[in-house]
């Protein structure tokens, strides 16, 4: 009788929407709507950053220290230590790690253990349930529930609340972390200040670890707000707050290509048309002059921000497995950094330009699927649309639907209760916007 070839953690886990979904939209030709990642390039200041780190200071084709190159945990701590009201050690509260899914997995392994318990609030990026089952914690679901919209008003997504009983409810003793994504994927919901107390209340009367995904944070539209659930009182010792330099910087493909070569990069698949980097303070930016020869050996950059207490698990963690992240990459997102603490909260900081064209796109976008007869619902944040498509009987395809040369994903992606509800939302995001 043969052994057993896979690890039981492997059960149940091996469909991957992404892997499906990159694959339909390179085989048909067609523009992926579903899939986040931008049509512009990223800021010329970050481009250079890169294209500086690989041919200048020959040191940096080596190792740097396992846990960040030093001056990018040291400027790390220093914005992000300004923003959470904290006081942050570059070598004691700050991890980087090969993207945020990286810093994910690393605090999933690190402090989920057999039989824990992990709320996980839908609809959800789909790595947070897989990533619990592979720690062997079980994940418990609590749902975003939509209120009916104003008359006249378009519906939003501020209007999808979390039931305040409910969410008391999914709380036990084996409860170990809540997985809280504000601005959410794929909802674009900006948790509110009020929200936020709610969870963190029942984190600290339960004891309860916050694994807070901010990598959206510069994404915020209209009025709203992003806060960090760290910033909250008593919350900083009991949160890990995860960030992406990838999003930051709208350069989702900087990491070692899966399949070999300079293709694997980014996704092949039919352009919109080429947009440059959307503002700068004189106007409209063309986009970079020539094309920055970028080798693919540059890998996506993320990093974890927390208490010493929860990040020295993390640490161990890393060391005995990814250990160290490119340093070339890591030096070029601590120049870009570097560069937006200069300019923050100025009308020449890429986080201040970057959501207002990105809004303006939204509204675009929002406006032709209502002239099609489609009923989208407006994100407050992040770079995804959720439109509702039960008028249309074409979408029944099991996570995915195309017509016209486009390509969407469906709600069933990104899981949300009752389940009937996925069957009637589809996600448009990054090169739709």
């Amino acid at each position: 009788m043969a052994k057993r070839l896979q690890a039981r953690r492997l059960d149940g886990i091996d469909h991957n929407p992404w892997v499906e979904f990159v694959k339909l939209a390179s085989e048909a030709d067609v523009v992926n709507l579903g899939q986040g990642f931008p049509d512009f390039p990223p800021p010329d200041f970050a481009l250079e950053a890169f294209q500086h780190a690989v041919s200048g200071d020959f040191m940096l084709n080596q190792y740097t220290k396992a846990f960040g190159y030093p001056p990018l945990t040291k400027i790390l701590a220093s914005f992000f230590g300004k923003l959470l009201g904290q006081e942050l050690d570059p070598l004691k509260n700050v991890l980087v790690t090969v993207g945020a899914y990286g810093a994910l997995f690393t605090a999933f392994q690190a402090l989920v253990d057999e039989g824990d318990e992990v709320i996980i609030i839908e609809p959800f990026f789909d790595c947070y349930e897989p990533m619990t089952l592979m720690a062997g914690g079980l994940p418990v679901f609590v749902s975003l529930k939509p209120s009916p919209a104003q008359d006249g008003e378009l519906d939003s997504s501020s209007n999808w609340q979390l039931d305040p009983m409910e969410l008391a409810s999914k709380f036990t003793p084996r409860t170990k972390a809540l997985v809280l994504n504000t601005p959410n994927n794929p909802l674009g919901k900006v948790f509110s200040k009020p929200e936020l107390e709610l969870v963190a209340s029942l984190c600290q009367q339960h004891d309860v670890v916050c694994i807070a995904d901010e990598v959206y944070q510069w994404l915020v539209y209209d009025q709203y707000q992003h806060i960090s659930i760290a910033s909250l009182p008593g919350m900083w010792e009991r949160t890990l707050t995860v960030g992406s330099a990838g999003k930051t910087f709208s350069a989702t493909g900087w990491k070692v290509s899966q399949r070999g070569g300079a293709e694997g990069v980014a996704p092949p698949c039919k352009p919109l048309g080429r947009r440059g980097w959307p503002g700068d303070p004189g106007g409209g930016w063309p986009g970079p002059k020539e094309p920055h020869p970028l080798p693919v050996l540059l890998v996506q950059v993320g990093w974890v921000l927390g208490p010493d207490r929860l990040l020295r698990h993390l640490r161990t963690v890393h060391q005995n497995s990814v250990f160290h992240c490119p340093t070339q990459a890591q030096a070029a997102v601590a120049q870009s950094f570097e560069r937006e603490q200069l300019h923050f909260g100025q009308p020449s900081s890429y986080f201040v330009q970057l959501p207002q064209a990105v809004q303006r796109s939204r509204d675009h976008m929002v406006q032709s699927l209502r002239s099609v007869g489609l009923r989208p619902i407006v994100p407050q944040g992040s770079y995804f649309l959720i439109i509702d498509v039960s008028d249309f009987s074409e979408w029944d395809q099991p996570c995915w639907a195309k017509c016209g040369g486009l390509e969407a994903a469906r709600g069933s992606a990104w899981p949300l209760s009752p389940r009937e509800e996925d069957a009637r939302l589809a996600r448009s995001c990054g090169r739709a916007l």
